[in-house]
């Protein structure tokens, strides 16, 4: 399960490594020292790992990819190309603000959800009332098979609700399979605001990565392979995945940008322009500070919206219960009248 704390820990090592090699540490030794240190006590055996692979007479890269650990694809695409191109540092520096980011999203959204949480685990365990009443006269008065149906009306609530929250915590890591990320990713593309986040952030990680690929010389087509692969998203992996041939033969990033319908008008422009004018590298960035932000915003209104919802049903449902309780009280006693 990845936390906010755990975020915010690799948003450190990452900073802390990018911080040592633009002073001018060696990786390994670097690695070293990071691993010393008490935010890296649950990454020690990643780091060691790469330590021994790389004193071994590995690449960096090829160190990545048989050590693992908690490195997200991602993660790897982006120090691969900056170990390529010689800015390893930069990559380094580019992930811990990525990750600080996320952190502070998921931090905030827990936070907005608390209250509604709350509220949802309170009305779990009353309603319905018949239940809670049976139960309640059941210990009262030593008749605890009473409270058998109570329990186990609870059990199957409580178990469907965390069963809910786990599933969507595991359909969400980043270490699943290319095949059930691409059902996770068509599941949220039908749900509006979602849709628009995890485009805009895929969008962002896209021009992050070029931006990196670019600057440090790696040529254009594996630019955007590598790129590719670093967003996460296996449609926009898919929709890059056949312009190899296209690029060397001739056509311009730019013009297959236009050509594909995935990417927004203002992205295909933006870069267009930055090709034409020689200021990509300038461009990358801004593209991938605005989508950032626009992913991150789009992120930020789904779950007040989601948050009102769920308040807002368990609320109505609450007063339903309410009503239906005194009416069933006030209807009893009028019969008895």
């Amino acid at each position: 399960m990845v936390t906010p704390a755990e975020l915010n820990r690799r948003a450190e090592i990452y900073n802390q490594l990018g911080s040592m090699l633009a002073a001018g540490l060696p990786l390994v030794k670097a690695l070293e020292m990071v691993s010393s240190k008490s935010v890296a006590r649950s990454s020690h055996k990643t780091i060691s790992g790469l330590i021994e692979n790389l004193q071994a007479g590995y690449t960096f890269t090829d160190s990545m990819r048989q050590v693992q650990g908690w490195l997200s694809e991602f993660d790897v695409a982006l120090l691969s190309a900056g170990e390529e191109s010689g800015r390893l540092d930069v990559s380094f520096k580019l992930l811990s603000n990525y990750y600080a980011t996320r952190a502070k999203i998921i931090r905030d959204t827990i936070s907005g959800l608390l209250i509604t949480i709350a509220t949802l685990h309170v009305f779990l365990l009353v309603f319905p009332t018949g239940l809670l009443t049976l139960c309640a006269s059941g210990i009262i008065y030593g008749r605890y098979a009473d409270c058998l149906p109570f329990i186990v009306e609870k059990v199957i609530a409580f178990g469907s609700l965390y069963g809910i929250v786990f599933f969507l915590i595991y359909a969400c890591g980043g270490k699943r399979g290319t095949g059930w990320r691409s059902v996770m990713e068509a599941l949220f593309d039908m749900i509006p605001f979602l849709r628009t986040a995890q485009k805009n952030l895929a969008l962002s990680r896209l021009t992050a990565a070029l931006d990196a690929l670019t600057n440090a010389g790696v040529n254009t087509t594996k630019s955007w392979e590598l790129a590719a692969a670093a967003t996460g998203s296996p449609r926009l992996n898919a929709e890059i995945s056949g312009w190899k041939e296209q690029i060397e033969g001739g056509m311009t990033p730019a013009d297959l940008i236009n050509q594909t319908r995935y990417f927004p008008e203002l992205f295909a422009n933006l870069y267009q322009t930055g090709e034409i004018s020689g200021k990509l590298d300038e461009t990358l960035q801004r593209l991938s500070l605005y989508y950032e932000e626009e992913g991150f915003r789009a992120l930020r209104l789904f779950t007040r919206l989601l948050n009102g919802t769920i308040y807002s049903l368990v609320v109505l449902l609450v007063a339903i219960n309410i009503i239906g309780f005194y009416k069933n009280y006030y209807g009893a006693a009028i019969d008895g009248m």
